[in-house]
């Protein structure tokens, strides 16, 4: 059975860093998915961060809110994607999941995703 599972999640103060993990076990051949991190804040719809294509991991995406402060990769050996947050700031509050689905690049569509991991919370505080 697939499980991803997030880690890396806390509390930071505005303008900090946090870097979440996501770890892949089971029979998914992680190399072969594009992975993505979305993050429902609280009464908000589950919304993109960032994706990263398969393979090599050279196609990248961001939501323009995030663009130029989060940053996603992936170690294909480890099994595990990473999204590095800097400059946090109170709006980036939420539950943040990582997916998976295979294709060569990540949507922003959530419906596109196999497998979901249960979630890390972030929280931002001013």
């Amino acid at each position: 059975q697939v499980q991803l599972v997030e880690s890396g999640g806390g509390l930071v103060q505005a303008g900090g860093s946090l870097r979440l993990s996501c770890a892949a076990s089971g029979g998914l051949m992680f190399s072969s998915y594009a992975l993505g991190w979305f993050r429902q804040a609280p009464g908000k719809e589950r919304e993109f961060v960032a994706g990263i294509g398969w393979y090599s991991g050279s196609i990248t995406s961001y939501a323009d809110s995030v663009k130029g402060r989060f940053t996603i990769s992936r170690d294909n050996v480890k099994k595990t994607v990473y999204l590095k947050m800097n400059s946090l700031k109170p709006e980036d509050t939420a539950v943040y999941y990582c997916a998976a689905h295979r294709a060569l690049a990540a949507s922003p569509k959530e419906y596109e995703y196999e497998q979901w991991g249960q979630g890390t919370q972030v929280s931002v505080s001013s």
